[in-house]
């Protein structure tokens, strides 16, 4: 997936061709209203700015006063728009979940809506292990809270849109618990010990992911 796709209006009913399901919408349900137009612009700036010094120095050494020293803003404007420094990396992460969001919800298939739920749910590991693998200094450097994670509007759009694909291929069972089940594999910190910490390659864990889908929710 390369290339920056623009973020997505809310999809009707039966948007991806699934019959009987309504696909999640982009973003976080009931989330804060739209920033105006130099709020946004102000805001993306500050994320731009962000992603240059993580390129640069690392999470690690992201802190507000540093981005606030990049932006050639006050530091009171940084801590304003994001809260804290969690705050700050849930901001960049949501900026950059967009692209994978939109892939799956409207992208090509066998990834977007085209494609038989089986195969979309095949092709959903694989993308969201490279995007972990990709981001997951900047997401286990949001992780202050250990609960937190499950809550982000991101991870919860990702567990309905599994569910929904559970249930279009009539796996048997609890749809939401293999959901839990089907994401835990896909866990940021997982992914990376076994990627950094044990030397496993991402070819393995999608093969991984294909044996435990075909488990869980077995092709008709």
């Amino acid at each position: 997936m390369t290339g920056r796709l623009p973020s997505l209006p809310l999809l009707p009913p039966d948007a991806d061709g699934v019959t009987g399901v309504t696909e999640p919408a982009l973003g976080p349900a009931g989330g804060p209203p739209a920033l105006r137009a130099d709020a946004a612009r102000n805001r993306t700036r500050l994320l731009e700015a962000a992603s240059g010094l993580l390129a640069e120095c690392g999470a690690a050494n992201l802190t507000m006063e540093a981005l606030a020293a990049a932006a050639g803003v006050g530091k009171g404007t940084v801590f304003r728009r994001f809260g804290d420094r969690a705050g700050l990396f849930l901001a960049l992460l949501d900026h950059r979940e967009r692209q994978l969001q939109a892939a799956f919800l409207s992208g090509p298939p066998p990834l977007g809506p085209g494609a038989p739920a089986d195969e979309r749910l095949h092709a959903f590991g694989p993308a969201v292990l490279r995007h972990e693998r990709d981001h997951h200094e900047v997401i286990l450097a949001a992780r202050t809270d250990p609960v937190r994670p499950y809550s982000v509007p991101a991870v919860r759009l990702r567990l309905t849109h599994v569910m929904m694909l559970l249930r279009a291929t009539g796996a048997a069972g609890d749809a939401e618990l293999i959901a839990h089940t089907l994401l835990g594999y896909l866990d940021t910190a997982l992914v990376h010990h076994l990627v950094a910490g044990r030397g496993m390659s991402l070819d393995r864990l999608e093969t991984g992911w294909h044996t435990l889908v075909d488990r869980l929710a077995p092709p008709r």
